[in-house]
Parts: structure tokens; sequence; C-alpha cells
């Protein structure tokens, strides 16, 4: 193996590289000099996303347990946009005097986390997989309790961490009758031997059981409003939208290839779980008053509307896949910003906090306003463009009851967005939240978001090239 064959990990790489540095800066650097670590991550990740786009050759790495493609890379490329935002609008919340001293750690774990993902999607066999899942999964627990000094936040790690221990292992019980049935833990080979047989079925179901914890779908949601909540703002906004991501990726990845010779069994259970996710998530989200458990419901709906791209079972399906997820980071993290701006200077996280906003903040409310357009799928923000092309994937494939019950679905979000909107512009509040303004960073992570949510919608040619993509 030569250099020429490492470069394939140039995203874990380079990921491993930043770590190093920033763990070094704060062994050695001064406590007055560590003020510094945080703009030197961000321009450090800044520089590892514009290298993620360079062209690099695609290839298979020790034996079939990594590789990588065109595809593959460009999921990739996705996370690390997203992160980035997160890592922008972060800033804030690291200049508080509470957080300053937990900058390193922060960007350590995301870090971490991004590492495992990367490993996760790049996967040839189970065994990666499953330790890429792992090295994604528990630093995430670690920054959803970064808040040592918030009860919520110690819960909100221990039910995270026992969720995932116990959906971990449902999942490897799934993977064990894997290899039990066809011999090998390699994709390759799993899908030459995959069959129909009782105990493959049976593990394919502990196997999505354990998945659709990951992505939060319904009945294996119950975590998420919880963990949202006590989390920090921008550590759930990494939650909802990175980590939902790269589970997503994969396991669409998964179900396209290695599961392919059962399509039909998972076919049915997609079809009932997008079904229960969408309506649940939605009906649930109408009843929220917290803004991190609105957005909690919010992302478990948004999970069940991506399911319609699985059903297209295509490379149409993958690239609408791949298309809302990119349309729904910039959607997600545009509202989580406006949240996250609002709760670091004034603390306040309920909906009716946000009574006569616009009154007093009319950017944040505009941009909140543009950000639930595209999550509620209202044209001509990007949103609708992504829902309109997983409602194409699974009607092309004749689930035409299954579109029809996400279109209401999309008509009920509506409502509970524009609650939110109606409190913002409509209503009247004694006391609304006071003028004030936002660090340079902050604005431009929510500059960047609206940016997203405007063109990405028209940009066809993004559409047209993931559509050319392959596994």
């Amino acid at each position: 193996m030569i250099l020429k064959d490492f470069l394939m990990m140039r995203h874990e790489i380079l990921l491993t590289v930043v770590a190093m540095l920033i763990l070094m800066m704060e062994i050695g650097w001064k406590k007055e000099e560590r003020c510094s670590i945080k703009i030197i991550s961000t321009i450090l990740f800044f520089i590892i996303t514009v290298v993620g786009f360079l062209p690099i050759e695609t290839g298979v790495l020790f034996g079939g347990m990594y590789h990588t493609t065109d595809l593959i890379i460009t999921c990739k490329n996705i996370l690390n946009i997203g992160v980035l935002i997160i890592f922008i609008q972060s800033s804030q919340w690291l200049k508080m005097e509470a957080n300053s001293d937990k900058t390193s750690e922060y960007f350590l774990l995301i870090i971490s986390t991004l590492i495992g993902m990367n490993f996760m999607i790049s996967s040839g066999d189970f065994l990666m997989f499953y330790i890429g899942l792992e090295l994604a999964t528990i630093p995430a627990a670690a920054l959803a309790a970064l808040e040592l000094t918030k009860n919520k936040s110690g819960e909100a790690g221990i039910k995270l961490i026992l969720s995932s221990a116990l959906s971990s292992g449902i999942l490897l019980y799934g993977l064990s009758m894997i290899y039990g049935t066809t011999g090998s833990i390699y994709f390759s080979d799993v899908m030459a031997a995959m069959s129909q047989s009782s105990l493959q079925v049976l593990a394919f179901i502990f196997f999505f059981a354990g998945m659709a914890f990951k992505i939060s779908l319904v009945p294996f949601h119950l975590w998420t409003a919880d963990v949202y909540e006590g989390a920090p703002i921008n550590v759930t906004s990494f939650l909802s939208v990175i980590s939902k991501g790269a589970a997503v990726f994969i396991l669409t990845i998964l179900l396209f290839t290695v599961f392919q010779p059962i399509v039909h069994l998972w076919h049915n259970v997609i079809f009932a779980i997008s079904i229960l996710t969408m309506t649940v998530g939605n009906l649930f989200a109408i009843r929220q008053t917290n803004i991190k458990r609105f957005l909690a419901f919010s992302s478990i709906a948004q999970a069940g509307f991506i399911l319609l791209g699985i059903m297209g079972d295509n490379t149409f399906g993958f690239a609408t896949i791949i298309y809302f997820v990119l349309i729904y980071i910039f959607s997600n993290l545009g509202a989580f910003g406006v949240a996250a701006a609002i709760s670091n200077i004034t603390g306040k996280e309920n909906i009716q906090d946000y009574n006569g906003l616009y009154q007093t903040n009319p950017r944040l409310s505009l941009t909140m306003m543009l950000s639930l357009f595209s999550l509620a799928g209202i044209p001509p923000v990007a949103g609708f463009f992504g829902k309109f092309f997983l409602f194409t994937a699974a009607f092309q494939h004749g689930y035409y009851l299954l579109v029809f019950i996400a279109v209401v679905n999309t008509i009920i979000s509506l409502y509970y967005y524009l609650l939110i909107v109606k409190a913002m512009f409509i209503n009247k509040s004694d006391q609304p939240i006071q003028h004030f303004n936002n660090d340079f960073m902050t604005r431009l992570g929510l500059i960047i978001c609206v940016i997203g949510m405007i063109v990405i919608g028209f940009a066809s040619p993004i559409l047209e090239y993931l559509n050319k993509l392959s596994f």
C-alpha cells in the first residue's frame, strides 16, 4: 500500500490531524492563549471542507473493509458543510463564560463523531460499519452532557448513551445473525448470499430497528425530544442534522445494495414506518411549547418524508435523498441558528417568547420564517423542491397512497410551522424579546443558511450531478 492509496482516506486523515492539533493546543498553550482555539479550529475545518471537493481517486482499501466512490465523497462533503455551519454558529455560545473552558472538548468531540460517521459511510463490511457507528455515537453522548452545571444536560447525556447502547446491542445481534446465515461480514458476499430465510428476515428486522433509533423513526423515537431539549442547542442542531444525515446515507446505501435481494420485505417495512413517523412527528409537534422539543418532533416528521426517497429504490431515489438532506441542513440549521442566538442572549426557549419578535428583531424573524417555510415545503424556498422530488421518486414506483398521506402530513406540518410565524409577526407581547446584535460569526452562519435555502432549490445541476452518481 502506497501513499496514493492512503489519500483515499483524505477526509478521515485530515480530521484526525486537526483533532490532534486541537489537543496539542489545549495541552501546550496557556489559558489566556486558548481563546484563539475556536477561530483556528473553524479555519482548519473550513480548509478541510474545501479540500473535500478537490478531485481524488476512488477505490478499495484493507481488503474491502474500506471503500470510497464519488457518491460517498459527496455524502461526506455534505456533512462537512453542515458541521462547518454549526462551528460558525457556535461562536457566540462558546464566548459565554460558562462554556469558554469547553472549547477544545466541543471541537474534539464533534470532529471525533464526524470521523466515525465517515468510516461508517465508507465501510465495506459490517465490522468497519459497526466501529464507525460506535465512534460516532459515544462522543455524541458526551456532547449532549457538555453543560455540566445543568441537570437537564446530564440527563440528556445519560438517556442518549443508554438508549444508544440498547439500540447498538439490537443492531449487533442482527449483524451476528447475518454473519451466521451468510458466513461473511463483507457487503458483497452478504448480498450474494442473502435469501428470504426466516432467520435472515429476523436479522434484517433487528438491523433496521437499530438504525431506526439513529434516525429517530417511530416507534424508536422516544429519546429524541428529551435529549434535544436537554442538550446545548448547538449540540441539538448537530444531532438533528449531521447525525441523522449520516445514518440516512449509510442505511440507504445498505438497503439499495446489501439488502436488495429482499427488497419486497423492506419496502413493506419502510411503507409502514414512513406513515407512522410522519404522522406521529407532526401530531406531537403541534403540542410543543419549547422550541427545541418542537424542532425535535419536526425532525422526526422530516425523517418520515426522507423514507419516501428510499421507496424510490433506484439511483434517482438516492439522489433525491442526498438532495433533500443538503436542503434540510440549511433549513434546520437556519431555524436552530435563530433559536440559538435568542437562547444565548436571553435564555428564552419557549415558543410564546417569540411573540412580537418581528417588531424588535426583524432579521432574525425573517430568517426563522424562511427556515420554517423550507421545512414545510413552501415555494419558492428549497424545501419545496426537496419534498417534490422525494414525492416524485415514490410516485414513479406506484406508491400513490403513501404520497397522498405524505401530502396530507405536509399540510398538517404547515399548520404548526405557521404557528411560530404567527407568533413572530402577528401576536402581540407586552414584554417582547428586546433588540440585540449578534456577533459576526452568528450572522455569517445565518446568511449561509439563507443563501442555501434560496439558491439550492433553483440549482438544478446539483440534482443532475447526484443523479449521475452510482454505488
